[in-house]
């Protein structure tokens, strides 16, 4: 346990016995959700990547075209309906009647501003290197939009559900909904979005709102055992060991799994790095299974780089060292390690970024003990700082398998890149997916990442959000909380 969560927790009274779920908030009071992360603020996901918490808040006041429920499910947003044609290279949305908070009406020329804007050459939108299929955004009337793609992609809904690709006139609170934000002394009030089809838009109850808070983990779940809070959102490992000195009732804590990312990336192909086979050494001393129990007895450690086939034309690509025991692959991890000290005396370090957190301390715990074995001498730097190795810890926002290559890539040699650029341009779905394999495969064999595990997700969960739902994406709306406002 990190030494200075339990004194936040014991100075809070909170670290005495668990707390049933008998012991959560009143039903007819505001929702109240803490949203790991940083301060929940309004954002532009064209200028950077949001924060979690920033995501929370912007998928609950400015919706997309589409947008998620509560099972991880398409359903509509801004479009109210939709239909593919032109063998898939085309989506027409119509727009149903929507609101900004001014009352002002949405129309399809503000959506075609926004998403043309996130698509666009050069955007920092974190997804925008998934929308270069896009070949453009039409206003068809001023209630239709057409989107026009370069190839098919039965994908894209998906992609328009993110957070990322919402629709916003100013920032994440001058959306449209479902919710509009208000600012408080500290946090945010977000309250229903007025329904157009209805004539009583009557002043919402108090259990219809929500209170939303941007705080990090100690914090939120000091708030929750406090019962002053009735939703934890955004939980990863890193921050997993607090939950078990605060002793949350079963009953509220859920996990997640998603599909996506977590493990090592080179961050540049030099010095011990350059060849391929010192970093299968590096992926071969690691034991997986210990590292993930070791934070979480039921995290599903991995050892390919897709979870699954997905889109591809092939299972997930198989390591050479895959069929060997574990000590058979530190045997020969240790060799390689070896023979290029031999050709290059001195100390052999690697830098390996991680965030910070008690969880993350217990994988560097379990990495360094690795590297060590082998020879190798490992040095913690922080998540942004300079390295040889850095953790990539995301959700995959698709079911893709471009996806993981894409984001898996980031000191590929050229020849890979290329293979992965491949799949981005293939022609039809068939061509697609053998890309998609052969940039798999590739990149398996060139060990420029190291799959560790899946992603973890925990939320802690009163009984009063009776609609909330584990789902495949980790992402758990605030209109989707509770069934009497579905």
């Amino acid at each position: 346990m990190n030494r200075f969560v339990l004194p936040v927790l014991l100075g809070l009274g909170l670290a005495t016995g668990a707390c049933g779920p008998e012991g959560q908030r009143k039903d007819d009071a505001p929702v109240v959700v803490s949203a790991i992360g940083g301060e929940a603020k309004a954002a532009d996901p064209s200028a950077g990547p949001l924060d979690p918490a920033e995501r929370v808040l912007m998928g609950a006041t400015a919706q997309g075209l589409v947008r998620f429920d509560g099972a991880g499910q398409i359903e509509p947003g801004l479009a109210e309906r939709w239909i593919v044609i032109d063998d898939g290279r085309s989506y027409i949305f119509r727009l149903r009647e929507a609101y900004w908070p001014d009352g002002a009406p949405v129309t399809a020329a503000q959506v075609v501003r926004v998403l043309r804007r996130a698509a666009a050459p050069g955007s920092r939108n974190a997804l925008a290197p998934f929308l270069a299929v896009i070949d453009e955004i039409v206003e068809m009337t001023p209630t239709v939009i057409e989107v026009r793609l370069k190839r098919p992609r039965p994908d894209l809904l998906k992609l328009f559900a993110q957070p990322e690709l919402a629709v916003f006139r100013t920032g994440a609170l001058d959306g449209s909904g479902p919710f509009f934000a208000r600012k408080l002394p500290r946090g945010l009030l977000l309250s229903p979005a007025p329904d157009p089809q209805r004539q009583d838009n009557a002043t919402p109850a108090p259990e219809e709102t929500v209170r939303l808070f941007g705080e990090r983990a100690a914090l939120a779940i000091a708030r929750f055992k406090a019962t002053e809070s009735d939703l934890v959102l955004g939980g990863t490992f890193a921050d997993w060991p607090i939950l078990a000195q605060a002793q949350v009732a079963p009953a509220n804590l859920h996990l997640d799994q998603p599909f996506g990312l977590f493990g090592l990336a080179v961050v540049a192909q030099q010095g011990f790095l350059a060849d391929a086979g010192n970093r299968a050494a590096i992926a071969m001393a690691i034991d997986r299974a210990a590292l993930t129990r070791a934070v979480q007895p039921d995290w599903t450690p991995v050892e390919t780089l897709l979870p699954g086939k997905l889109d591809s034309a092939a299972p997930p690509a198989q390591p050479d060292w895959g069929t060997l025991s574990l000590d058979a692959r530190r045997e020969a991890a240790e060799a390689r390690v070896a023979a290029w000290r031999r050709e290059h005396p001195g100390p052999l370090t690697l830098r390996i970024a991680l965030p910070a957190g008690p969880g993350a301390t217990l994988v560097w715990a379990h990495l360094a003990e690795a590297m060590l074995r082998i020879g190798v001498t490992p040095q913690r730097v922080g998540l942004d700082a300079a390295a040889d190795l850095r953790l990539i810890d995301a959700v995959a926002p698709y079911d893709s398998g471009r996806w993981f290559v894409q984001t898996a890539c980031i000191a590929c040699p050229e020849a890979v890149k290329a293979l992965v650029l491949a799949g981005r341009d293939a022609p039809d779905l068939a061509a697609r997916a053998q890309r998609i394999a052969e940039a798999d495969a590739a990149l398996t064999a060139d060990s420029s990442y190291i799959p560790i595990a899946q992603p973890l997700r925990w939320s802690l969960v009163a009984l009063r959000l009776d609609a909330w739902q584990r789902n495949s994406r980790a992402w758990h709306p605030l209109n989707h909380l509770r069934n009497e406002t579905e």
